[in-house]
């Protein structure tokens, strides 16, 4: 393994073919490692489905794992290519594989109404629906908890009963499961997912990566929501320019926690990518009631006030 990415990694990460193909013909490793992945783990979670195939033609391993961030697989899931999927299934990639996120991809699927899609496609490629996630429970299970109807019935036929649900039906097992949902231990559950999740995420960020960073806090917060992570993805929207989705995260981080100086910050900083400077200037005067002396908070709010006064100075 090596320590840093190598222009193989970043040819495979911005999808350039040609300095793909070349360094590969040059006896480039295809599967070289930097802490972070594999080439065809960058392309995967990119979605450059023709890199991931020149690599797999090249005899990438569609298996390797990375810690915190699981297979290239898991990877095409959370990113959401449907090509980059397919072509990794092809090449020889374990579609029922656990990864280090304590589930399979199936698992991942499962209680996501907006993955109800992969969910049919993983069926169809040979996902097991029997193989419960790291906690003990089967995609049926997550499915009938967040009130999946359209999953519970995919997976009725292919699970096999559960024990301990009495009535082994669709509407049963919805029934039962939102009943189990409510209990304290499922609580504990939801926060060890949101720690592996948060895990990757931050793990994700430190490497500079923001859009898989966003997607996996995105995990974190649909597990167990809190105003840190609402603030760590509106950083990452804030890194990918995406100023109205930053200050819908800000907005949420400051419900949640609203007398946290950072919460305040955040909304600034997203008020000043939309440039919109007053409302920029109210947020921050809001962090500074709250974090007097804060050098970063000043410096932006100088900053908010001499754009207001010359906005037209701001598009040039």
């Amino acid at each position: 393994m090596v320590n840093d990415a190598t222009v193989l990694h970043h040819a495979a990460t911005v999808g350039s073919c040609k300095v793909t193909e070349f360094l590969l013909s040059k006896g480039v490793p295809v599967d070289i490692h930097y802490g972070y992945g594999t080439p065809l783990h960058l392309a995967a979670t990119n979605e450059q489905d023709k890199i991931v195939k020149i690599l797999l033609e090249h005899h990438a391993d569609a298996n390797t794992s990375v810690t915190s961030l699981g297979s290239a697989l898991m990877g095409a899931l959370l990113c959401r290519s449907l090509k980059c999927m397919k072509l990794l299934i092809k090449g020889g990639a374990d579609v029922n594989r656990m990864t280090s996120l304590l589930m399979t991809p199936l698992v991942f699927t499962s209680g996501r109404k907006d993955y109800t899609n992969f969910m049919q496609f993983l069926l169809k490629a040979g996902a097991d629906p029997n193989i419960p996630d790291g906690f003990g429970r089967l995609p049926i299970e997550h499915a009938g908890r967040r009130d999946c109807m359209e999953q519970v019935e995919m997976l009725f036929p292919l699970t096999s009963p559960i024990p301990s649900i009495p009535n082994w039906s669709i509407d049963g097992i919805i029934s039962y499961e939102k009943f189990e949902s409510a209990k304290p231990l499922d609580q504990r559950h939801l926060e060890r997912a949101k720690a592996i999740f948060k895990s990757q995420a931050d793990y994700a960020f430190r490497l500079k990566d923001y859009k898989f960073a966003s997607k996996s806090y995105d995990l974190a917060i649909d597990a167990a929501p809190t105003a840190t992570l609402y603030a760590n993805r509106s950083l990452c929207k804030l890194m990918l320019d995406d100023g109205e989705g930053a200050l819908s995260d800000a907005l949420s981080c400051r419900m949640m926690r609203p007398n946290w100086a950072k919460a305040c910050y955040r909304q600034a900083v997203a008020h000043m990518l939309l440039k919109e400077y007053k409302q920029a200037c109210d947020a921050l005067l809001d962090a500074q009631k709250l974090d007097p002396g804060n050098i970063e908070v000043e410096r932006e709010l100088r900053k908010a006030r001499e754009l207001m006064k010359a906005p037209d100075e701001a598009d040039k």
